[in-house]
């Protein structure tokens, strides 16, 4: 597994997804439509593309018998075509499974094979992606880069060698929410080890839904920052998986980056359509309290056709209508840089840079729950006492 992850393109565990002969496509240049403003913001996104943090369709997948994401699926929000108008360069396919699942480990292998395979049938524009050089690799020769995750939790169970099998597939992002015994109410001595095990890896932590205890015990203990895949702010939008403004903040402190989602249920205002707007004031509020370094995208697209859209972020092929919302704002060019691209990618190296260095200094833990968190684990009190 080391070898796997320093030397990003060794695929001899995953497949090589590459044809030697074929010829790497070219970025399409952005079109011209009329609009100063629109083609102002496509040019950008064709010089700083989109990393965006949360794509279901590995779910979506499972409910359309058919399809043609190549060409264009008119069943689903997001097909290669629109992916590139909407000026995608990274993408993070989810794999959560639902936590009142029977089989969440199964659910999410399932989704893993149904990405993988996506990946491997569309290798003109989709490239698997394990470090932060593949994201460069993959934006020099046009394609999108593929991140694998975030798992669920309760997906690795209470086993850090499911965790380990999953890095080993090319999943490089864990979900600290709700659904295990070691996440609620707050990380457990074992969530501990979880997250020096995914730091060990470079396993990103995602703790979008997760509750205060676990989300607080997280950032002080991982050497990595954390993200947030798909959160806005709870104090526009009071939501599960929305951030307070304590967690954005300490998330800025400590390196992360939130990933504002474009869900509406995330950020509509009460009594009022959701819109464009409404996540352009997520965006900004979440970076006025993490501040600018720490603020990326989560189009949250990977839906069936007709479910619930902000007006004017319907697919994947809208990010350019935000780009001149945030540009009308007076965000400078560099600021929507760092917002559509560089905030993501540098979590994404600093988590593989402490990997790197813990690596050689940490072997694979062999802990369980019950070593750390039974009854008779150390520090425990005595069960008349608990």
């Amino acid at each position: 597994m080391a070898e796997l992850q320093d030397d990003p393109q060794n695929t001899s565990a995953i497949g090589d997804l590459d044809s030697p002969t074929s010829t790497p496509p070219q970025p399409i240049p952005p079109a011209e439509s009329g609009d100063e403003g629109l083609d102002r913001a496509r040019a950008l996104l064709a010089a700083h593309p989109v990393a965006d943090g949360h794509n279901t369709l590995a779910k979506a997948l499972a409910q359309t018998p058919w399809h043609d994401l190549e060409v264009g699926e008119s069943a689903l929000d997001t097909d290669i075509p629109r992916l590139r108008a909407g000026g995608v360069g990274a993408q993070f396919w989810a794999l959560t499974a639902d936590t009142d699942g029977a089989d969440p480990a199964g659910v999410t292998l399932e989704r893993l094979d149904r990405i993988r395979s996506l990946i491997a049938s569309c290798p003109q524009w989709l490239r698997l992606a394990l470090t932060a050089g593949d994201l460069a690799d993959a934006r020099n020769c046009g394609r999108i880069a593929s991140f694998l995750g975030p798992v669920a939790a309760h997906a690795i169970g209470d086993s850090l060698g499911t965790l380990r099998s999953y890095h080993f597939l090319g999943v490089r992002a864990l979900a600290l929410s709700l659904g295990t015994r070691w996440t609620e109410p707050k990380l457990t001595r074992f969530g501990l080890e979880v997250v020096r095990e995914a730091n060990r890896l470079g396993i990103l932590l995602d703790l979008s839904g997760a509750t205060e205890g676990t989300w607080r015990r997280t950032i002080d203990a991982s050497a990595a920052p954390a993200l947030l895949s798909h959160s806005a702010a709870a104090s526009l939008t009071p939501h599960p998986l929305n951030a307070s403004d304590e967690l954005l903040a300490e998330l800025g402190a400590h390196g992360g980056v939130c990933l504002v989602s474009f869900a509406p249920e995330q950020i509509a205002r009460a009594g009022a359509p959701v819109s464009v707007q409404d996540v352009a004031d997520h965006i900004e509020r979440v970076r006025d309290l993490a501040g600018p370094g720490h603020v990326g995208l989560a189009g949250t697209y990977g839906l069936v056709t007709g479910a619930p859209r902000a007006q004017g972020l319907e697919d994947a092929s809208c990010y350019p209508t935000l780009i001149v919302e945030l540009l009308e704002r007076g965000w400078t060019e560099a600021e929507v840089a760092a917002l559509t691209w560089e905030n993501l990618v540098r979590v994404v190296r600093d988590t593989e840079f402490t990997a790197r260095a813990t690596a050689p200094r940490r072997a694979p833990s062999s802990a369980t729950i019950e070593d750390l968190d039974g009854p008779s684990a150390p520090g425990k009190p005595p069960a008349a006492e608990r």
